[in-house]
């Protein structure tokens, strides 16, 4: 009976043997996770779970009765210690297993700070997994001080976090402006304000020299000199691709594991989806760190795991909520040039990215009209007139026709 092992119990995890079985994959499944918890979602760690409003058990993709419903055998709390592409085998726990298809779902990891400035003292946090927050939630006292480093989307998300729940939040971001990785001037401008109004401080062009503190952090010393008390510290400072099992088996590379079109790795019988992985798109390869691509990609390596042949098209969109503002992101906004705003009801707007004539994506805040009709011109390849677009009084859903 054919076996296929899945390592990483995740969002790409759960979804590739869900999809196997309901393709109807007859064999055996086997799933393995390092953490105890089954398989759950991620997103609502630095919101709705931290906030105390959504229970563990809400987070879970599935019941457990679902795995065994489905005859999909859960190891957890178990780590792979090493992948033998030519035997076939993967071990775990000190056994071995053996596998007719491997799928690597190892997704990626936060960076820490490096315990030369004092990542390694209490007190200091990442936000990536179940523990990761159950282990910080016990801070958000109000009046405690909070200094987030980074300004990306998590640490901004958990800034957010810490000031509903009446925390004195400083973010800190190296880089001339919050979220330039990822986003234009217009939207870093419109998540600075949107802090400021809710009372958190955001320093940019500011780095950060160490952290301060005997056993269990105190405070921080700028790049410039200045120091800020902090009860505690949370580091967002960008996530790698989890490839390291497959870089030991000697698994080629490239920015993340690195796929075919059909999400084979330069192992026949090796395949790979999520965070972790980096596929061909548009004459390049990119690696996409988002729920909607983990799910997509997995599920299209089942269906090529069963003969189906077909390339992953990815359909790029992400998302992000902060306080009472929802961010919904449509296309990769690389190699921008011009950006578009268009204004919308109830003090919504868009900013849509073009490159030439060429529509590339949209940031949405509040506004879901203009999140949906870009993402329907992005994945047609139609690239409205930008003067339409800017045009709060016309219809936005004429600009599909």
């Amino acid at each position: 009976m054919s076996h296929v092992v899945v390592v990483g119990a995740g969002q790409a995890g759960s979804a590739v043997t869900a999809k196997l079985r309901a393709l109807g994959f007859d064999g055996e499944i086997t799933l393995i996770g390092e953490e105890a918890a089954p398989p759950y979602q991620r997103p609502p760690l630095s919101k709705a779970y931290l906030l105390g409003e959504m229970e563990q058990e809400r987070l879970w993709l599935r019941s457990p009765e679902f795995y065994a419903e489905q005859r999909i055998t859960l190891r957890l709390g178990a780590a792979v210690t090493a992948v033998d592409p030519a035997a076939q085998t993967v071990t775990v726990g000190g056994e071995v297993l053996h596998y007719d298809d491997l799928v690597l779902t190892t997704g990626s990891r936060p960076r820490r700070l490096p315990a030369a400035i004092g990542g390694d003292l209490a007190g200091v946090y990442a936000v990536r997994t179940l523990a990761d927050v159950d282990a910080m939630r016990a801070e958000f006292v109000p009046g405690r001080r909070l200094v987030v480093v980074g300004g990306g989307y998590i640490g901004l998300e958990a800034a957010a976090v810490a000031r509903k729940l009446g925390v004195a939040v400083t973010v800190i971001e190296m880089a001339p402006r919050i979220l330039q990785r990822v986003a234009a001037p217009e939207t870093s401008d419109w998540f600075r304000a949107l802090h400021g109004a809710h009372g958190a401080e955001i320093l940019e062009a500011t780095g950060l020299e160490r952290l301060l503190g005997e056993g269990r952090v105190t405070g921080v010393r700028l790049s410039d000199g200045r120091e800020l008390p902090a009860d505690f510290v949370i580091a967002g400072v960008g996530i790698t691709p989890g490839a390291e099992l497959a870089e030991a088996a000697g698994l080629a590379i490239e920015n993340g594991i690195r796929t075919d079109a059909q999400g084979r790795t330069s192992d026949p019988h090796v395949w790979a989806a999520g965070d972790c992985a980096s596929f061909p798109w548009k004459g390049g390869r990119i690696r996409l760190e988002s729920v909607g691509n983990a799910i997509d990609q997995a599920e299209c390596v089942a269906a090529n795991i069963l003969g189906a042949g077909k390339a992953y098209e990815a359909k790029p969109w992400f998302w992000s909520d902060q306080y009472d503002c929802k961010l919904q992101i449509a296309g990769l906004n690389s190699g921008y040039d011009r950006i578009v705003t268009r204004g919308g009801e109830g003090g919504s707007v868009s900013f849509w990215y073009y490159r030439g004539a060429e529509l590339l994506a949209v940031d949405a805040m509040n506004d879901p009209r203009a999140y949906m009709v870009g993402k329907r011109l992005i994945e047609a390849g139609k690239s409205p007139d930008p003067a339409l677009v800017a045009d709060a009084g016309s219809d936005l859903k004429a600009l599909l026709k």
